[in-house]
């Protein structure tokens, strides 16, 4: 399938792939791709995906073909342990490299695969392949997970969690020490401007709440709890570094590896501690939490006995 789309005032000067991804709702490793491929036209000529659009320009296009619809995979996970269960939902403890649910380009276990392989029944409208799921952790945080069991219960999460009346409290080792020591960051979130699934502070961002605390402090990282107001993909990680305290081992943003080696860590030291909600069938407040897994605490103790 073909489209045309003249370039609207507030796109000028963006890049091709940029602007594709705006205009059509793709991804930007998308739009690059249709660019690299040939399949992206501006003004009749074939153009290469960072060339810079102007206002009026008309952008040709060839759709990519609709992908397969993503299916549930029943796959152990080892590591991933049931916290909580009942009729409404089901509450685990999300090892590190695991995914919430399946996606393109992510062929690893999953917490929705963990749960069919273990015979938990989940049956809740929305995509197949996303069944139950009211929020997510990245791939590369542990810890606390809900997962909705049928509608009623479905309905009700997916609604605390975009009212913000759930309580969501991490812990994270970040580098140096936070100035104020209690503090909240509130910086808008979107998609890093030049590097592929990563996101970054910008202007024209989602709005994004991040309120931290200092537990405990040493010579070069600190142990910080952390509570979310907003939800955005990666907004831990990214407010942490846009104010110079990226978590310890997190180098896609901005981690000193050298410390990260001295800490045995091979992913950000991020995990989700605390998840409190009301119930969706008695209205009772619940809270459920996770500790650290092994990787973390091994860093932790390293931290707490070096002398760097």
């Amino acid at each position: 399938m073909e489209r045309s789309i003249l370039v609207p005032e507030g796109l000028e000067g963006e890049r091709v792939d940029t602007a594709l991804s705006r205009l059509l709702g793709l991804s930007r490793s998308v739009a690059a791709g249709m660019a690299e491929s040939g399949d992206v036209e501006v003004d009749g000529v074939k153009v290469p995906k960072s060339m810079r659009v102007t206002t009026g320009a008309r952008i040709d296009v060839t759709m990519p073909k609709p992908k397969e619809p993503l299916s549930i995979v029943a796959e152990p996970v080892p590591g991933m342990n049931v916290i909580y269960d009942d009729d409404a939902f089901v509450v685990v403890d999300k090892p590190v490299g695991v995914a919430a649910h399946a996606a393109a380009g992510w062929s690893g276990p999953t917490v929705i695969g963990g749960l069919a392989a273990a015979g938990y029944q989940i049956a809740t409208s929305g995509a197949a392949e996303r069944q139950g799921i009211v929020h997510r952790l990245d791939v590369g945080t542990s810890g606390v997970m809900v997962v909705a069991k049928g509608e009623h219960a479905y309905s009700v999460l997916k609604r605390a969690f975009k009212n913000r009346t759930v309580d969501k409290t991490y812990h994270a080792l970040v580098q140096g020490l936070p100035d104020p020591v209690v503090g909240t960051i509130e910086a808008p979130i979107g998609r890093h401007p030049r590097k592929d699934g990563l996101y970054a502070v910008r202007t024209d961002g989602k709005h994004a709440v991040t309120h931290y605390e200092v537990l405990e402090a040493y010579r070069s990282a600190s142990l910080v709890e952390v509570k979310l107001e907003t939800g955005r993909t990666h907004q831990i990680r990214v407010h942490m570094s846009a104010t110079k305290r990226p978590c310890c081992g997190d180098l896609p943003y901005g981690a000193d590896p050298v410390l990260a080696q001295k800490l045995g860590l091979n992913r950000q030291w991020l995990h989700a501690v605390k998840l409190g909600f009301e119930h969706p069938e008695t209205g009772e407040y619940v809270e459920f939490e996770s500790d650290y897994p092994e990787d973390l605490a091994t860093a932790l103790e390293r931290l707490r006995a070096a002398q760097w």
